[in-house]
């Protein structure tokens, strides 16, 4: 609970206001007025004005949008307040104020939002909104928050809503609103291209075909963008046949292809192998006029990179240097996983180096990369070493890059290094329900090295920073200790997830009832007994069900793990049986 309490204040503080008493100080008092009277909004601007807040201050407004957290109605509740004393609102205020929309456990209601000004109803703020409302609520929204707008302002905020709505993938919403608003508000060529954005996103071609007719019949005509969308949408579905057509359409309508036409076929190419044709997409491009930009020589390396043509990749990384592109640390990640697969570490190790020359540091994806084959190697101390470096030069280890870390430092046998960096990812508050398999790992290797003291501790460091653990973590740790025969310990830690009113799996229940049985301990198995039977009841289920399902699924498991084994051996054998086939086949034809 503790923990549960400290969150909303960590993360309501901004990095100014974490150096700013006062701001942190104002930013609380702002939050507790609005806690205290969002209900009654007259009320909330006098309190607000009578606080000695400045509501022109940026950053406290900042301040205060990160303090509301998920709670976007007062986020809105204060920007309001703010707005029209400040001269613009910062791009930051407006990206927290998305933030808050989209972590919001529901949208804000269209009398929230139709006091906010025109230019701000964009798609960057309506996304959010949009992706939390069931789709029965979409089109009577967008209605509502247009009816409470102002008629000259419903253009510009129904060309958002229909670009809202294709981004967040209710395209077909979108065309009810067309059809809503049609002939009264005229689509022009975004309105059009939003269409066939959301359309081709969707992989619904013969509706995007649709949308081209329209835009015929109405005398509309495709400019750059609208065909790149198209472009994009015969791409993704694999349609390469249509792209090259389509590409020599745009040259015939005197539209030609830009850079992002040819990347977007080049990207397309790259992923799906096809590295040869791409290539001759690039030379196509060179031969037009066309000149490529840093996306296009990044999406060439990542191709080469992928393909295992890892030369061909450092070519055209040396091209971009000589024409002066700058090259992120994207561009880099392609070859240190190509690296990674061919296990050479050394060369990943020159690479950093030489991008710290090029001044561009390698990025937290890059470390986890290297570290992970650092491990895979052995080569434990390097990727510690690798760790102190990355946070020395100022990046911040995260989830992704913890469960590599102690993955890897288990999987070499370096279980008291994997249990202190565990703890370190328990100790910031980043242990989370999905990285319960390194936690099954680490508990199973500890106990079955015999260091169950030190599985104890790493348990109770979970316990002690007030981690949300569900029946999936109990679970993991009671079966380790019982996969080695410490059944009374597991029995106790099962009293303790009872207490904590969690009730075990039914194979748990039937794996220690066995336990305790050959142990003629039937104190501990009354007592377990007795809270579990309790349990059920508040649940409203059957006890003998649950006592059924457990011994059945005790006795099934097994079965299905030799079932399982038993189909890869036979995969195997007729793999290695149609290996030696293969090989009898070419000594015949040798012979012949």
């Amino acid at each position: 609970m503790r923990r549960l309490l400290s969150v909303p204040l960590r993360r309501g503080l901004s990095t100014a206001a974490a150096g700013d008493p006062s701001l942190a100080s104002s930013a609380e008092h702002a939050y507790r007025l609005l806690r205290l009277h969002h209900s009654d909004p007259q009320r909330l601007v006098a309190a607000l004005s009578a606080s000695g807040l400045d509501p022109s201050s940026p950053h406290l407004l900042d301040a205060v949008l990160r303090r509301c957290g998920a709670s976007s109605s007062l986020a809105l509740h204060f920007f309001h307040w703010c707005f029209p004393s400040l001269p613009s609102p910062l791009p930051s205020s407006l990206a927290l104020l998305a933030k808050s929309f989209s972590r919001a456990s529901s949208a804000p209601s269209p009398s929230l939002l139709a006091p906010l000004p025109s230019q701000l109803l964009g798609p960057s703020l309506l996304c959010p909104i949009i992706r939390r409302l069931p789709q029965p609520r979409l089109l009577p929204f967008a209605l509502s928050l247009l009816s409470a707008r102002p008629d000259h302002d419903h253009p510009a905020l129904f060309l958002s809503l229909l670009e809202s709505l294709s981004k967040a993938g209710h395209v077909a919403t979108a065309e009810q609103l067309v059809e809503e608003l049609q002939p009264r508000l005229p689509l022009s060529l975004r309105h059009y291209t939003a269409l066939l954005y959301g359309w081709c996103r969707q992989g619904k071609l013969d509706e995007a075909k649709h949308v081209l007719a329209r835009m015929k019949a109405a005398d509309v005509a495709l400019d750059v963008v609208a065909f790149n969308t198209l472009l994009a949408g015969f791409v993704a579905d694999g349609r390469f046949e249509d792209a090259f057509e389509l590409a020599r359409e745009m040259e015939r309508r005197g539209c030609p292809p830009n850079a992002v036409s040819y990347t977007t076929l080049m990207q397309g190419l790259g992923a799906r192998g096809r590295v040869d044709e791409a290539m001759r997409v690039f030379v196509e491009m060179r031969r037009k006029g066309c000149a490529p930009d840093a996306v296009t020589y990044g999406t060439l390396v990542s191709a080469f990179c992928r393909a295992g043509k890892i030369s061909q990749g450092y070519e055209f990384l040396d091209a971009m240097s000589r024409e002066g592109l700058r090259v992120d640390a994207a561009v880099y990640h392609g070859f240190f996983v190509a690296h990674e697969k061919k296990e050479q570490l050394e060369e990943c190790l020159e690479l950093m180096e030489r991008m710290r020359e090029c001044r561009c540091p390698p990025d937290l994806k890059i470390y986890n990369v290297v570290i992970r084959l650092a491990c895979k190697l052995g080569e434990t101390k390097q990727a510690m070493s690798l760790w102190n470096e990355m946070e020395n030069s100022g990046l911040s280890p995260g989830v992704d890059t913890f469960a590599i870390m102690v993955s890897g430092l288990v999987g070499q046998g370096a279980l008291i290094e994997a249990c202190s960096y565990f703890k370190d990812m328990t100790g910031r508050g980043l242990f989370v329900a999905p990285q319960y398999g390194v936690l099954k790992d680490l508990l199973n290797a500890l106990v079955r090295d015999e260091k169950l003291e030190l599985a104890k501790d790493v348990w109770e460091c979970i316990v002690a920073k007030g981690c949300e653990l569900n029946v999936s973590a109990w679970t993991i740790w009671i079966h380790a200790l019982y996969a080695k025969k410490h059944v009374k310990e597991a029995c106790l830690y099962c009293l303790d997830m009872l207490e904590a009113g969690l009730m075990p799996q039914p194979d748990t229940f039937a794996k220690l009832m066995k336990g305790l049985k050959k142990l003629y301990n039937r104190q501990i198995a009354a007592e377990i007994t007795e809270k579990v039977r309790k349990m059920a009841e508040e649940r409203h289920v059957s006890f003998k069900m649950y006592k059924r399902r457990g011994v059945r699924d005790l006795e099934e498991k097994p079965k299905a793990k030799r079932r399982r084994g038993q189909k890869k051996s036979r995969c195997r054998q007729s793999g290695q049986g149609q290996s030696s086939r293969n090989a009898d086949l070419l000594d015949a034809s040798d012979d012949e």
